[in-house]
């Protein structure tokens, strides 16, 4: 009875290991929105945004397909993913994203990403990128 007991927790748990638990982000529910809040105004196929590199942000099947120099999301990776590299802060302070800074090379100005939504877009983009 008690390895019974056992074997069953370890076939629960053994799931959730490694996850911490954490929620599934949501694309529709929680990307799109901070992406709607802060990118789509100059990256909507229109804007200054979209005419430099062609990134458009509108939808999740034109965040996968990138820029005109190729894909912005590595699926699991966000380390890899340019997305998340520009506004993180991991590339030159020139690609400034959402504009913010003086020196940033686009025109347009925004407001900074709060960390919380950097954090969220980081974990959509390492469980996978999903269309959810």
């Amino acid at each position: 009875m008690r390895s019974s007991v056992l074997i069953i927790g370890v076939a629960i748990a053994t799931p959730l290991m490694g996850t911490g638990c954490s929620k599934q982000v949501s694309y529709s529910e929680d990307v799109q929105q901070v992406l709607n809040e802060y990118c789509v105004e100059c990256h909507d196929g229109k804007g200054e945004g979209s005419e430099v590199s062609g990134l458009v942000l509108t939808n999740y099947a034109n965040v996968m397909t990138g820029t005109r120099f190729g894909q912005v999301i590595v699926p699991g990776d966000s380390e890899s993913s340019t997305l998340y590299r520009i506004i993180s802060g991991k590339v030159s302070p020139k690609i400034d994203m959402p504009p913010t800074s003086p020196e940033s090379l686009a025109v347009g100005r925004g407001h900074e990403l709060k960390a919380s939504h950097i954090a969220t877009i980081q974990k959509w983009i390492d469980q996978g990128a999903l269309n959810n």
